[in-house]
């Protein structure tokens, strides 16, 4: 029996990554959850629990994902300082480690530009330098993701706007993004953790590899929009984002385009809908 240990498993992804790992015989996942960090102090608490978990692999997921939270110690607590305690077990122990990164550690202009993103980059620097592997994330969409609310997709937001008769309005100026699906963004974990030795100590894209436009999005899902004003557009906000594919990992290729990502996950939203 293999245990598998992933974070943040009610999450969008740590969920669907749950989903997946289960699929396969011989195989237990076994979580960690946000009441690790309940009562203090929850480090050696965090400590403990993994050692007693002892698993074969840990696939990083749990996080703050609220890229306009600025709450420091909040942020630092969950994205960083958890992050080193797991990364330093699985070095000790030679456990392969998955981190769930994002590609707001580039920013516009190549750099962090949000304490969410310096607290990815921070994390995603001390996994790799334990061993193990980052995947950076792009726009990652998909079912599993109600609870996210205002941090959920442009194709979540829109779809249940949509539905309660609610305008949906855009920036202006066409912003650009890589929309991944979360098939894809599960199949990249899996594929890092299956290949992990010829692939670790480093950081890659999971994306597309092709930008396109929240017009594109809604289009597809055939829901109408109009813009909002220019000065509602929030600082630091990016108008690009694009995976580079030469950053993938060797062996991987995402399998959903925006089309066929969208059609796969329109049927879902219409056998769920009742649940939001």
């Amino acid at each position: 029996m293999m245990k598998i240990c992933v974070t943040g498993n009610k999450g969008f992804i740590g969920k669907a990554l749950q989903t997946e790992l289960e699929k396969r015989e011989g195989v237990v996942v076994v979580p960690i959850e946000e009441w690790i960090f309940d009562r203090e102090p929850w480090q050696p608490r965090l400590k403990e629990y993994i050692e007693k978990l002892s698993p074969d692999a840990v696939f990083h997921v749990g996080a703050c994902a609220d890229t306009m939270n600025t709450n420091v110690n909040y942020m630092m607590t969950r994205n960083v300082e958890s992050t080193m305690i797991l990364a330093d077990w699985c070095r000790g122990n030679n456990i392969p480690m998955i981190y769930s990164s994002s590609a707001a550690v580039e920013g516009s202009h190549g750099h962090p530009e949000t304490l969410y993103a310096w607290s990815k980059y921070l994390g995603e620097k001390y996994v790799i330098a334990c061993g193990g592997i980052a995947l950076r994330y792009f726009n990652v969409y998909g079912s599993s993701e109600v609870h996210k609310g205002k941090m959920a997709s442009i194709a979540f937001q829109s779809y249940k706007k949509n539905k309660w008769g609610e305008k949906v309005l855009l920036f202006p100026k066409k912003p650009h993004r890589d929309f991944v699906y979360v098939n894809d963004v599960v199949s990249a974990n899996i594929h890092a953790w299956e290949n992990y030795e010829k692939l670790d100590k480093t950081w890659y894209h999971v994306g597309s590899g092709q930008t396109r436009t929240f017009e594109d999005v809604l289009d597809l899902m055939q829901i109408p929009f109009d813009y909002t004003s220019e000065d509602k557009i929030p600082y630091n906000y990016q108008y690009l984002t694009e995976a580079d594919s030469k950053r993938f990992m060797e062996g991987w290729n995402p399998l959903y385009p925006l089309e066929e990502g969208i059609k796969d996950y329109l049927a879902i939203l219409k056998v769920t809908q009742l649940h939001f």
